[in-house]
Formats: structure tokens, C-alpha cells, sequence
């Protein structure tokens, strides 16, 4: 199984591999960036893309999240692991907490959500009861308990359009719905994930609690701080996990 990993914010350096070299790849969708390297100190190939372009150009309503996808399958990639910085909606939840999600809600609404846009190849309706890769969420759990990494295996993703955060009035309507964190970027990408036929995990990192149950004001700053505080973490869990992950594990994402 080949590996691609996206950076979301905070994930942008890419000096963790080795034997980097980059493919700018064309795609019906557009043109994406995406690097190949080697883990260090393992024989794993990986793809790696900054979500958000270089010097994180790129707001979560504007990523060509399309040929970022299309991208990653065209190189082969099986399966596909995506780090986020979220908020949390969910007091057990902390900053700093790493989350495995299960589910989504979607409250995004400019984005482009399908390949399937009708005409020669039909209209698809693809199957979303489980959007993320069970097989994947179990390697990436086990990995983080095993470094003693605070890990929620299942949580409900709340994706929201941006780039504004969120009022403290939708807070409370996302909790009353059942969500447990809130991001920018987690949708469409699952969905496009699933089309593809692709395994799909988000790996998202609590970086603040959410309007309205944060005392604070947010900013993108506190976002980034937090993120620069647990990226080793990641980068850890990453490099233990992605060689696991390279094993063929039993799930239906392919079909």
C-alpha cells in the first residue's frame, strides 16, 4: 500500500524525508504540487503535500482540494493520512489532544464536493456511512497509545467553510448536533477520498476549545502556537505509524 500524507496548518516542513523530489502533477482538476521521499530510518516511500500550497498561501475555501486528490491517486497512493488543527466543541477534548475521527458533519457551502458532476460517466452516489478507514484509525490509535500520545479513537468532525471562525451560537448548535470538533478543511476532502476509492484518515490535533466555551478570543495565532508546541508528536506518530500502514489491513474504502 502506497502512503500519501497532506500537511494541514502547522505541517509544512517537509524535512522529515529523505530523497525528496517532486512531482508537479496535472490533473483534469488543475496542477498540484506533491513531494516523494523516504521516512527516515525506513525503507517507506511516502507522497507529501502542503494542503495549504507554500508559506500557507492557500485559505481552506480556496484548496483545489480535487486535484489534490486526483493528484495523490494518479502516483499511486493507496491510502492517505491528513493532519488538521481543529477545535474542540468537546470539554474531554483538550488542546493538545489528538483525534481520530469517525464521522462528519458538513456545514461547508462554496466548495466543490464530487468528481461526479453527471454527463458521460452518470450520476454516482457514493456511500459515506463510514467516511474514514476503520482499518487505518486502529493502526494510528494503537501507534499513539503505544508513545503515550493522549489519542480519541472516533469523534464527530464539524466542517465549516471559513475562513472566519465560527459564532459561539453555531458552537452551540454543532454540540446540540453531536459534533466534537470543528475545522476548515476536513470536507470535501473525505468525501473526494471515497470516490477515489482511497483509505482516509484525518488526524486532527486540538489546538483550542471553540466560540463560546473558550474564555478567549481565537486567533490564528494561538492556533499555530499550539500546533508548533505538539508537531513533534505528529512527526513521531507519523514515522512509527506510515510503515504500518504500508500492510494491507481489511476494509471496504476501495469498493
Amino acid at each position: 500500500m502506497v502512503i500519501g500524507i497532506i500537511g494541514g496548518t502547522g505541517v509544512y516542513d517537509p524535512t522529515w524525508l529523505e530523497d525528496v523530489k517532486e512531482h508537479v502533477v496535472e490533473t483534469p482538476y488543475g496542477k498540484t504540487l506533491i513531494l516523494e521521499g523516504k521516512l527516515q530510518k525506513s525503507p517507506a516511500s511516502v507522497f507529501f503535500m502542503n494542503r495549504h500550497g507554500l508559506d500557507h498561501s492557500v485559505p481552506p475555501h480556496l484548496v483545489n482540494y480535487r486535484a489534490n486528490l486526483f493528484g495523490l491517486k494518479s502516483l499511486g497512493v493507496d491510502r492517505v493520512v491528513a493532519t488538521a488543527a481543529v477545535g474542540s466543541l468537546n470539554r474531554d477534548y483538550i488542546p493538545g489532544t489528538l483525534v481520530v475521527a469517525d464521522q462528519f458533519l458538513d456545514f461547508t457551502k462554496s466548495r466543490v464536493h464530487t468528481f461526479h458532476q453527471g454527463g458521460p460517466t452518470g450520476v454516482v452516489h457514493t456511500d459515506m456511512t463510514a467516511p474514514y478507514c476503520p482499518a487505518m484509525a486502529d493502526v494510528i490509535t494503537a501507534e499513539a497509545e503505544r508513545q503515550g500520545i493522549a489519542v480519541h479513537r472516533g469523534g464527530v468532525y464539524v466542517a465549516t467553510e471559513g475562513p472566519r471562525f465560527e459564532t459561539s451560537a453555531e458552537i452551540r448548535a454543532f454540540r446540540m448536533l453531536g459534533g466534537d470538533v470543528v475545522g476548515m478543511t476536513g470536507v470535501p476532502e473525505v468525501v473526494l477520498a471515497r470516490e477515489l476509492g482511497l483509505c482516509y484518515n484525518t488526524l486532527a490535533l486540538v489546538t483550542n476549545f471553540a466560540a463560546g466555551i473558550s474564555s478567549d478570543v481565537l486567533t490564528h495565532q494561538e492556533v499555530l502556537d499550539v500546533m508548533a508546541a505538539h508537531v513533534q508528536h505528529l512527526r513521531s506518530l507519523l514515522l512509527a505509524a506510515v510503515p504500518q500502514l504500508t500492510e494491507p489491513g481489511i476494509c471496504r474504502c476501495h469498493k
